[in-house]
């Protein structure tokens, strides 16, 4: 018997607004900001990347490139993409 495995996705799971919060303040919580870039990049995919990228005013490829592993998004970036998943930043 041969099974397919089908590797995991939490983009899938990330349904609303509320998900994605809650998703992306665990990441940045974590200190790292390769995980957080990493989340960011999930949270785009469950969001719609045409839409996000739309909201960032950027090309769908260039949101893609910036929120890649070997990504280096500028701050305005970020914070451009953070809004268009319904999150601020906040600093404490």
């Amino acid at each position: 018997m041969n099974e397919t495995l089908t590797p995991f996705d939490i983009a899938k799971y990330l349904e609303t607004d509320e998900d994605i919060q809650g998703f992306l303040r665990e990441s940045a919580n974590t200190g790292d900001m390769s995980d957080f870039i990493h989340a960011l990049n999930t949270a785009a995919r469950a969001k719609g990347m045409t839409e996000v990228a739309k909201q960032v005013g950027v090309t769908r490829a260039s949101l893609y490139k910036s929120l890649a592993d070997n990504g280096n998004p500028r701050f305005d970036t970020i914070s451009k993409i953070v809004a268009a998943l319904g999150c601020k930043l906040t600093l404490s």
